[in-house]
């Protein structure tokens, strides 16, 4: 029986490292120098909505490995006279993230409240006032509970969204990370009353088989 089960992993593991290599946007991401496939995921949200100008100030959350903190820095640019970067971004993860030049990261669980301070003080010394966007591509570790896992992922879109709603200037965005499932229309229900435009994009970049969808929120109410 064991050496069944180990058959049966090795072939799991096989099939998804040959469907990982074959995986256009893998290479696509590796040709341009991205960390990671999700990189594609926010360039089309941000295409279809035209969320990210030089200039803003950013917040990245759940950024680890950094592909979306690399697109970001990407699309605001360098100042040529300075070669400062033109805007702010702000990352934060639980896990470490190698840097990204002129991103700032830190390293926290945004569950907590000492992180959060955290992030607060890094805006502050910044010398930021309001963001323009708040990126999210937090995501609990599923169980394969339902219950257990919708209120996972309940709390960190709940935690995303209270932080956007205070910080956000009045024309600014949220982009968060959500998965079909029981937490998915009350979610949306809180995006409607927390933002006057709300928009689901199912980027082609996301894997067929994933029930990953990202909710965005243009324009607090």
């Amino acid at each position: 029986m064991g050496i069944k089960v180990r058959t049966q992993s090795k072939k799991v593991d096989k099939a998804w490292l040959n469907q990982h290599v074959n995986d256009p946007y893998v290479r696509l991401a590796q040709k341009e120098g991205f960390r990671a496939r999700a990189a594609y995921k926010l360039k089309e949200i941000d295409e279809t909505l035209a969320l990210v100008q030089p200039g803003q100030a950013i917040v990245d959350l759940g950024s680890t490995p950094g592909a979306w903190s690399q697109y970001l820095r990407r699309r605001l640019g360098t100042d040529p006279a300075t070669g400062r970067l033109k805007g702010q971004i702000i990352a934060l993860d639980m896990l470490p993230m190698e840097p990204v030049e002129g991103v700032h990261f830190i390293q926290g669980d945004f569950r907590e409240p000492a992180v959060l301070q955290l992030l607060e003080d890094a805006l502050a010394a910044e010398g930021v006032g309001r963001l323009d966007l708040v990126v999210s591509d937090m995501a609990p570790n599923l169980s394969g509970i339902p219950s257990a896992d919708a209120a996972r992922i309940t709390d960190l879109v709940e935690l995303a969204v209270d932080f956007a709603s205070r910080h956000l200037r009045p024309e600014g965005a949220l982009v968060v990370k959500l998965f079909h499932g029981g937490a998915y229309d009350p979610l949306v229900a809180l995006f409607r009353r927390t933002f006057r435009t709300v928009k689901t994009v199912k980027p082609k970049a996301s894997r067929d088989k994933s029930s990953e969808t990202f909710l965005v929120g243009l324009g607090l109410k």
